[in-house]
């Protein structure tokens, strides 16, 4: 084993595994914390994936296009995986994945009940830590469903929690930490330690377990992998194309095998496979039942069984080694020394990357957030043709899935790794979350951050049309189209990174490949999602959910179509996006020109619309507002007062003199176009006054209108919380909106916490708690209206420097660490009131945008 140190040893991997990715990202995070309940794996008639696989089948039921298990890792291509199961002598079952309610049975929408954290994680994977809560009571299962139920029927009341069921009162639980140390890119040292934080000395059963993704069920000619019986203390995998691993555990122990297959005989009540199934360790261990697993000597998933008893207040540890090597383990001093230096060199590398000027308490939460990001790095493997079809020699899918959900995309057939919003309650990919996680992920790892992007543009992934897919339960829904924004954020960080002056070019050929790809994306905008081919776009879904009157995904109850202040505002930033990225380009390239003045002219059509359509801005208002058209082509604006009215400033582009200079022609074609057009380009194309040095300013949203629509934004009694901007107005507090249509009600209230809403489930909630992705897009546009209008635009006794800054400041207090746990938690979103966490609690997908918020305000 290598165990000398290097020089930041962390950043010299980063950049290795930049020229050959299979090295160091072999093996990571990538088993999914819930493969269950997804739309992947649901095979049923009517699409109610929740009801089709529950909790309840996850220990019995082969898989079909993925794993999931509790602090485990896997190889790049999920075929052999590895995780911890454990047992403290009263649960019904083993613990071998976290428990959560489904959308139906929580009262908020689907919610894991477990307490873990990301504690620790590298990007090259050498070195991870997970931390994991296990009560030494009986998991209260039953309670947990029950009690959520019950209180269905009241949409106010708060969720019900793992805490309030008693589950560690007199802290009688372990605290069970599973760290991971690669001695080399397939050599991985493993450290289970259990800490009992209770009174009295408890047992605990450790099962690490090592186990074959099922592929062999599928297909007859792929062949069955093995693992067999060394000895007491070392298990040997054999695959195909994988090659062969041994897991070796520290001292000899009892080790069981059995195949990774459904137990038919529990599920469908058929005889096959009664004794030789997945569930087959539980059955065992708990209730004692015959089955094959302590005299097998081969299989396709096996553990090894440790039985401790762990004395009160104090910690035992279980070391294993996984590697290629056919070596029995080695003496756990060695292995200790990796494990120390490893965790050595994840100090050097956040040292070196954290900002000296903030707190010890913001440092941690920046490497937690990164550490977050790390660890929901997935396997994703989803062919949508054979799924849709079914496989051969298996029982064919219901006619019905033919014309049902992603029935238009037979094109996607994806095998890989995907950062994920949620691993537990998103354990998919979301086009527009995924854009924001490569924000903070281009601080840590740029080439992960880039090779993400261009992922989701590549032809096995975008349809043909040129439409993103949205997400796993529609991929035909429509997210905000952020990518083209996310890729040139993504390039100019790493520039920043390598030390190069804002003149110089960065990775181009990455921003060049990926523009082409956006072209085909912003084309499938323009002609699909503007009805009328007036410049307003509908847009639909895009992302905020239950923000609206109506469902934004559904036909209107009206009829007509629902021209969106927010639709058109993401069409006008996205056009200045690729004018920027064209510019970028023509740093190399000068025929970029043209096409640079192609998005210049196509925004100035879009905000002119945008500014004189009559129907999105209230002027006694001073904002914008959705507009109903309905279908004898009369227009109604909906005045309901959110966030949708701030996502105009997010179209803001600055281009300084350096930038204008070296692109002559799209300067003079420019210039001739706003001299020629001044009705379509009056403030919103425009110089910057005398003294600001020679500027373009392109805005969605003129001086006037901005000052008025900050006024809105920043008064404490509308959208500015103590802890960021809200998502409605609180002005909605004591004046709901609302509107009857054939005798049926819709209303919108101001809701600071979680949704009251049956919409969408009423697990999101964009009415009112607070979102860290699109707060974090207005302080960039401040930052970038303040470049253009420094001290011309004064904000009291500050800018909108100041304005942005202390904006991040309250961002940042929202992520707060609970006294009684050890690590911080990443919520989905946040209470506009009091700034309490909400939604999903591993959101270290776009609320790790806080680890940037950190680097750029301290």
């Amino acid at each position: 084993m290598n165990t000398n140190p290097l020089p930041n040893a962390e950043a010299t991997r980063i950049a290795e595994m930049a020229n050959s990715p299979r090295t160091w990202r072999l093996w990571g995070p990538y088993l999914a914390e819930r493969q269950w309940g997804t739309v992947r794996e649901d095979y049923s008639v009517d699409g109610s994936a929740w009801e089709y696989f529950p909790h309840d089948h996850a220990r019995s039921r082969a898989y079909r296009w993925g794993e999931d298990g509790l602090a485990g890792i896997s190889d790049i291509r999920q075929q052999l995986c590895f995780a911890v199961a454990l047992w403290n002598g009263a649960d019904p079952i083993l613990k071998e994945r976290l428990f959560g309610l489904t959308n139906s049975e929580g009262n908020h929408g689907e919610d894991v009940k477990e307490l873990y954290w990301y504690a620790d994680a590298t990007p090259s994977h050498s070195y991870l830590k997970f931390v994991y809560r296990y009560p030494q009571r009986a998991f209260p299962y039953e309670q947990l469903i029950q009690e959520n139920a019950r209180r269905k029927s009241d949409p106010h009341s708060a969720e019900f929690e793992l805490e309030e069921t008693g589950a560690f009162e007199e802290n009688r639980y372990f605290e069970v930490t599973v760290e991971y140390a690669k001695a080399d890119t397939d050599d991985i040292i493993v450290c289970i330690t259990a800490h009992n934080a209770g009174p009295e000395d408890a047992p605990l059963w450790i099962l690490p377990t090592f186990w074959f993704r099922n592929t062999w069920s599928w297909s007859s000619e792929t062949p069955r992998p093995e693992i067999t019986r060394v000895s007491a203390s070392v298990l040997q995998a054999q695959h195909e194309t994988l090659g062969s691993y041994t897991l070796a555990i520290e001292n000899p122990s009892v080790a069981w095998l059995t195949q990774n297959e459904s137990n038919n005989s529990k599920l469908w009540g058929t005889p096959e496979n009664a004794l030789d199934s997945k569930d087959a360790f539980g059955n065992k261990l708990i209730y004692d039942q015959e089955n094959a697993c302590e005299s097998r000597d081969a299989g396709t998933k096996a553990c090894f069984v440790e039985q401790i008893l762990v004395p009160a207040n104090a910690s035992k540890s279980t070391w294993l080694r996984l590697s290629r090597t056919t070596e029995p383990l080695l003496d756990k001093e060695p292995l200790q020394q990796v494990m120390q230096q490893r965790r050595q060199e994840a100090d050097e590398f956040y040292a070196a990357l954290a900002p000296p000027q903030a707190t010890p308490a913001q440092k941690q939460v920046q490497r937690e957030a990164f550490a977050g990001l790390i660890w929901s790095k997935q396997y994703y493997k989803l062919d949508v043709e054979r799924w849709l079809d079914g496989d051969p020699g298996q029982p064919p899918p219901p006619e019905q899935r033919k014309s049902a959900r992603n029935s238009a995309w037979r094109t996607l057939n994806a095998a890989d790794i995907l950062s994920m919003p949620d691993t537990w309650e998103y354990p998919w990919f979301a086009a527009w979350d995924l854009a924001f996680h490569m924000i903070p992920f281009a601080q840590i790892d740029p080439e992960f951050a880039k090779h993400q992007l261009l992922l989701l543009c590549r032809e096995w992934y975008m349809h043909p049309s040129g439409q993103l897919p949205a997400y796993e339960w529609a991929f035909e829904d429509v997210n905000p189209p952020v990518h083209a924004w996310a890729a040139l954020r993504v390039y100019k960080i790493e520039r920043k990174r390598q030390g190069k002056r804002r003149d110089e070019p960065g990775d181009t050929v990455f921003l060049e490949k990926i523009f082409h790809k956006l072209l085909l994306n912003f084309t499938w905008w323009v002609n699909r999602k503007d009805a009328k081919d007036n410049n307003l776009f509908e847009g639909g879904f895009l992302g905020l959910d239950n923000i609206g009157v109506f469902d934004r995904s559904a036909p209107l109850p009206t009829g007509g179509t629902l021209e969106q202040c927010d639709g058109t505002a993401w069409m006008a930033m996205f056009s200045l996006n690729m004018l920027a990225i064209a510019l970028e380009l023509c740093k190399t390239d000068p025929t970029y020109e043209d096409v640079a003045t192609k998005f210049a002219e196509h925004f100035v059509y879009i905000a002119h619309a945008f500014n004189h359509s009559g129907v999105l801005w209230d002027e006694a208002d001073g904002w914008f507002y959705d507009a109903l058209r309905l279908p004898d082509g009369a227009t109604q604006r909906l005045p309901v007062r959110s966030i949708v009215g701030l996502i105009p400033l997010f179209a803001v582009e600055v281009f300084d003199s350096e930038t204008l200079a070296r692109v002559p022609g799209f300067r003079k074609r420019l210039k001739w176009f706003m001299e020629h057009k001044p009705g379509l380009c009056a403030e919103v194309a425009h110089l910057a006054a005398p003294g600001q040095s020679e500027r373009v300013i392109f805005s969605l949203v003129g001086q006037e209108r901005l000052r008025r629509v900050l006024t809105r934004a920043l008064d404490p009694n509308e959208f500015l919380s103590e802890f960021g901007i809200r998502s409605l107005s609180a002005w909605h507090r004591q004046h709901p909106f609302a509107l009857t249509v054939s005798g049926q009600e819709y209303r919108v209230a101001y809701d600071p916490g979680d949704s009251t809403s049956g919409l969408f489930g009423g697990n999101s909630n964009w009415r009112g708690p607070i979102w860290m992705p699109l707060n974090y897009l207005l302080i960039e546009s401040l930052q970038k209206f303040d470049y253009a209008y420094g001290t011309s635009f004064p904000w009291g006794d500050t800018d909108l420097w100041g304005v942005a800054t202390d904006l991040s400041q309250r961002l940042i207090s929202l992520i707060q660490r609970d006294p009684s746990h050890p690590h911080y938690l990443f919520h989905e979103y946040f209470h506009g009131d009091t700034g309490a966490g909400l939604g999903a609690n591993h959101q270290t997908g776009w609320t790790a945008l806080v680890a940037k918020l950190i680097a750029q305000a301290s």
